[in-house]
């Protein structure tokens, strides 16, 4: 930023200390760039493109300055295309857009990263795409244990991974979002694939920007936040989008200052956003896996003229028969299942069975629960979630449903209906029972 005719206010993407008065400045003559080309891929990258992983730099590779322009409005695809993820709760009921930004909400552990690792691995393993993982402020912990994470999933072939860490100055924070786009865009437009662009956490990008704007000494705006805040944010995420060579599909963590979801980079994330999906710490201590919250997760693809009217429908009544089951819960916990009419009990039924059959087992955490990981296709998750609506299993134990991929596995989890395996009461010979 130039102040006057002598004076210069520049971004430091490196620490300061160390730095004097009088220290000669050498002009590079051109921006900051990284690498793009098939050698980035299985590697992990600083903000200035330097390899991480403890392995040489990659050859045969181009660098392109970070800073881009998004592709032109006659260059975009204009068809709404869902992107399927084999995860049954999402394809149902939030579908994803194709090229589109999807906002994951949720706190400490409550699967987060598996659920975004899984996302990479279906993407890898059922649509050869590429799969980029950008860490806004990510602590180096973190960093280490995905990275170790991916590799023993075996998808780390198939992705790049991008650090900003947590310690890094505020504007190394601030430009890595950029520098993961430019490396996602050389796969769409020059490589012709789909990509997947993970980041976490786009608040800290936002964040970032507020330590520059406040270094570079321009006036805040409203809660401290700069002035430029919707500019940037704008600047970063109109870049991710679907073009007629391929598109890169976005999937960013949220973290919501003080759960205030009127707090300025909320609002401004949330405008550009196509679905969003809430992770529930209920759900989780539940054992319900993935832990989407249901009724509080939505998506802007979930309209009949682009899932079809059959699959609106559908996902309207599960919505329905959860939101009937929420309420039905004070009457259960305080007078007990026998208070309510047969069809509070039969909704109740439903609710409870659609809960377990839209968990699902990871193949990214086999290793962990020694159960098999299941992808489901999207028709097989309506078709399962239909028959459940239609009381299809209504003799089968909850348990049958749980943790399964398509709804026939119920069947051979549960050989024998529940009323087919109700103990037999012996009568007394004097004519009573025990």
């Amino acid at each position: 930023m130039q102040l006057d005719v002598d004076h210069v206010r520049g971004i430091a993407l490196n620490p300061t200390q160390g730095l004097a008065r009088g220290m000669e400045v050498e002009d590079t003559g051109g921006p900051l760039k990284v690498p793009v080309g098939k050698a980035i891929l299985s590697r992990m990258f600083d903000v200035f493109g330097n390899p991480i992983d403890r392995q040489p730099a990659p050859t045969d590779v181009q660098w392109r300055s970070i800073h881009r322009d998004p592709p032109p409005l006659i260059g975009r695809s204009t068809k709404s295309e869902v992107f399927e993820t084999g995860i049954k709760v999402i394809d149902v009921l939030v579908p994803l857009e194709r090229g589109g930004k999807a906002g994951l909400f949720g706190g400490a552990g409550v699967g987060k990263t598996v659920l975004l690792t899984e996302i990479i691995h279906n993407m890898v393993g059922h649509q050869q795409g590429v799969s980029m993982f950008c860490g806004i402020g990510e602590r180096c912990r973190e960093g280490e244990e995905l990275y170790q994470g991916m590799k023993d999933a075996g998808v780390l072939h198939h992705m790049v991974l991008l650090f900003g860490q947590m310690n890094e100055p505020p504007g190394a924070r601030f430009r890595v979002g950029l520098a993961a786009l430019t490396m996602a865009e050389y796969f769409r437009d020059d490589e012709h694939l789909d990509v997947l662009l993970l980041i976490d956490n786009i608040f800290r990008f936002i964040q970032a920007g507020m330590e520059v704007s406040g270094l570079m000494g321009q006036m805040p705006s409203r809660l401290g936040y700069q002035p430029t805040m919707g500019t940037e944010l704008s600047g970063l995420e109109e870049r991710i989008a679907n073009t007629d060579s391929g598109a890169i599909t976005s999937i960013q963590a949220v973290y919501v200052p003080a759960d205030d979801l009127t707090d300025p980079a909320a609002v401004h994330t949330f405008s550009h956003l196509s679905a969003s999906i809430a992770l529930s710490r209920k759900r989780a201590s539940e054992g319900l896996f993935p832990a989407v919250d249901l009724l509080q997760s939505n998506s802007k693809m979930a309209t009949p003229t682009i899932i079809g009217e059959p699959h609106y429908l559908l996902s309207q009544e599960i919505r329905k028969t959860l939101a009937q089951y929420e309420d039905l819960k004070d009457i259960i916990a305080m007078l007990g299942m026998e208070q309510l009419s047969t069809d509070d009990r039969k909704v109740v039924d439903r609710a409870r069975k659609l809960e377990r059959f839209l968990t699902q087992p990871f193949f990214t955490t086999e290793q962990f629960t020694g159960i098999k990981g299941k992808a489901v296709s999207l028709k097989d998750s309506i078709d399962g979630c239909r028959r459940i609506l239609n009381d299809e299993f209504k003799d089968y134990p909850e348990s049958a449903l749980y943790m399964i991929g398509a709804i026939d596995e119920a069947k051979g989890k549960a050989a024998k209906p529940v009323a087919a395996t109700k103990p037999k009461i012996a009568a007394r010979p004097g004519g009573g029972s025990h």
